[in-house]
């Protein structure tokens, strides 16, 4: 038997927001792969590959995020690496395994263009199966971020284009926090924060008294080819 290698592989964690199955509220969506051969083959796991030698770990998420989903990633961010001794079963034959995790997350409008690849479904990612390997503490864990960083970061406007009204934005927080926000504490909040601000436009094509668009005062950086930025925005107060 030859000795066990060492291989570094990244995984991505890929989140959108679509309406639940049976209650039609906003929720978090992933898209997960069913393996095709063993260790656990049959089993749903997170996408992800090999890093490959002539690739940076950015390129291996995005070609990730682009075989499973056919989109190119507008907000990507180095999540953790995952390295524990037993991540592969015992006797599996399988190397040693350290995945750097990834997330990226989908706009509607770009969910709209999603295509699904090969042996690839979507879950509600509270409500997804048992996952092959350790990806469901790494599920856990990503979940668990995201929900925190929505209290002190600007990750929500991810989810969002560049232009929103604060409906849209509650809708964001109470999907990703999983309860309801009161909309006059949250408005007041938002507006007080300064990290948005009005475009002096309105969302057209409603029946009543349009609602006003806002844009993020500072935008998120986008996941361009070049670099991938984490998102480091200041500090802001937990919405409530």
């Amino acid at each position: 038997m030859g000795a066990e290698q060492l291989v570094l592989a990244v995984s991505t964690v890929v989140v959108a927001l679509r309406p639940h199955p049976e209650t039609g509220r906003l929720t978090l969506w992933l898209p997960l792969v069913r393996r095709i051969r063993e260790p656990y083959r049959g089993m749903w796991a997170l996408p992800g590959e090999p890093l490959r030698p002539e690739d940076d770990l950015a390129t291996s998420a995005r070609r990730t995020l682009e075989r499973t989903t056919g989109l190119a990633p507008h907000y990507l961010e180095q999540l953790y690496a995952f390295g524990a001794v037993d991540r592969s079963p015992a006797g599996s034959g399988e190397d040693r395994v350290v995945s750097v995790v990834y997330w990226a997350i989908i706009r509607a409008d770009e969910d709209a263009r999603a295509i699904d690849g090969e042996n690839v479904e979507w879950f509600v990612a509270d409500e997804a199966p048992h996952l092959a390997f350790d990806h469901d503490t790494v599920l856990a864990y990503a979940l668990a971020r995201l929900r925190a960083k929505m209290g002190y970061s600007a990750i929500a406007h991810a989810f969002l284009t560049d232009e929103f009204t604060l409906a849209e934005l509650r809708q964001v927080y109470e999907a990703v926090l999983q309860r309801p926000l009161d909309p006059a504490n949250f408005r007041r909040q938002v507006l007080a924060s300064k990290r948005v601000v009005p475009t002096g436009r309105h969302l057209s094509g409603t029946a009543h008294r349009p609602p006003a668009l806002y844009r993020l005062a500072v935008p998120i950086p986008s996941a361009d080819p070049a670099r991938v930025v984490a998102a480091g925005h200041p500090e802001q107060e937990e919405l409530t």
